[in-house]
């Protein structure tokens, strides 16, 4: 049996490789992706190794996680239940796919992701793997073992695993679209989040006196530049990342359904995510007729639903993906925003395609829009209205009767 597994270097997979090769006389490869976590890739691998791993693969896929999945959530304002930015959402199915491509490539016959049964995490990486390769198999050692913190720390210590010390109480994930935060004293809703929870964002109330504008160049949907400098798409990314972040813009706390049926409180880092899709939506409503605005709201959150319930997959969310496209092509313009104190508000937008006309906005005198034509469209407008009232009133509907 040979099996790939996720591996991020933290005591659960750890635990796991030994496991794997006890419970199941696995040769064990280990694949980590990186996707923005910062972490040390270099010790990661040599600790794998050390702990039996037979190869272990690093893959940078950064840029394809900005190019294939950051971009389209951007252009989709994906903000599950109208808060969660889906940073860990996004990166299961490319972690997914890269761990199917090192099996196809090891001839490995199974896969081994690092989640619990009461994540959604699970059904993420199981349904992208089961769909992309339906021959191979998938473990989920934590959920088949059932252990507690404490009794893996024993199983580690047996097996001569070695334990970093953790400075922090949270559970932790991040990549460059944001940083989730769970665990500890944020498993109870009624306690605000520990300013010792936080990273990528310096406590709102400590952020700079003086606020700090920024220009957003926006392309077919996606950003392309910062005050007039143009960045690669990690570049951006990271940039504002730590911009936004220097002035609290980010923070997300909030009651999350997650698929499995169960309520949690979560804690998201997400400063570029929550300053792009602010500023990607301000310019939507510049260049989009007021129809295509409505019915672009049900798509959107539609492909947001599918990608957070692990259907990425899925052929609805390509299908999904036609129309935001299409709307795209005149999402094109500069958007500047505010950051100040934890907010980040749009302060001015301008586009091409702009559907603004002053002329006809005005209240000054040299307004173009004739005044008088209102009352005839007012006319025809509330015909049905009218009726309708008039002929329930008409037959006592008690509603209706005044």
């Amino acid at each position: 049996m040979k099996v790939v597994l996720a591996y991020s270097g933290g005591l659960d997979t750890s635990v796991m490789i030994k496991w794997l090769q006890e419970k199941y006389g696995a040769e064990v490869v280990t694949v980590t992706v990186d996707v923005g976590q910062k972490e040390d890739f270099g010790e990661v691998e040599h600790k794998a190794l050390r702990l039996g791993a037979k190869k272990h693969y690093t893959i940078d896929a950064k840029e394809e996680f900005v190019r294939d999945y950051i971009f389209p959530a951007i252009m989709a304002n994906a903000l599950y239940e109208e808060k969660y930015p889906l940073s860990s959402a996004l990166s299961r199915p490319l972690i997914s796919k890269k761990l199917v491509e090192v099996a196809l490539k090891e001839n490995a016959d199974t896969i081994a992701h690092g989640s619990t049964g009461k994540g959604n995490d699970q059904v993420r990486f199981e349904t992208t793997v089961m769909s992309l390769n339906p021959k191979i198999k998938v473990l989920a050692p934590v959920r088949e073992w059932n252990l507690s913190r404490n009794e893996e720390l024993v199983y580690a210590k047996e097996k001569g695993i070695p334990i970093k010390i953790k400075s922090s109480p949270y559970s932790i994930d991040q990549n460059l679209w944001g940083r989730s935060i769970e665990a500890g004293v944020l498993e109870d809703p009624s306690l605000e989040p520990p300013e010792d929870a936080f990273e990528l964002t310096v406590d709102p109330t400590k952020a700079p006196d003086n606020p700090e504008y920024v220009k957003i160049k926006f392309e077919n949907g996606v950003p392309t530049a910062i005050n007039n400098s143009y960045l690669d798409s990690v570049s951006l990314i990271s940039y504002l990342n730590e911009l936004a972040g220097k002035h609290g813009v980010g923070r997300i706390d909030h009651i999350e359904d997650r698929l499995v049926g169960i309520k949690s409180r979560e804690v998201y880092e997400c400063p570029a995510a929550v300053t792009l899709i602010e500023a990607h939506k301000e310019l939507e409503k510049l260049v989009l007729t007021k129809n295509e605005l409505m019915f672009k709201q049900l798509i959107d959150q539609t492909w947001t639903n599918l990608t957070y319930d692990g259907l990425w997959i899925n052929p609805l969310r390509l299908d999904l993906e036609a129309f935001i496209k299409e709307t795209q092509k005149r999402v094109y313009g500069e958007v500047k925003v505010k950051l100040f104190k934890g907010s980040v508000s749009v302060v001015s937008r301008s586009s091409p395609y702009s559907l603004y006309d002053v002329a006809l906005s005005t209240y000054d005198s040299q307004s173009k829009f004739d005044q008088t034509l209102a009352k005839g469209f007012i006319e025809i407008w509330s015909l049905q209205t009218r009726a309708a009232y008039n002929a329930m009133k008409n037959n006592k509907l008690e509603a209706y009767v005044q």
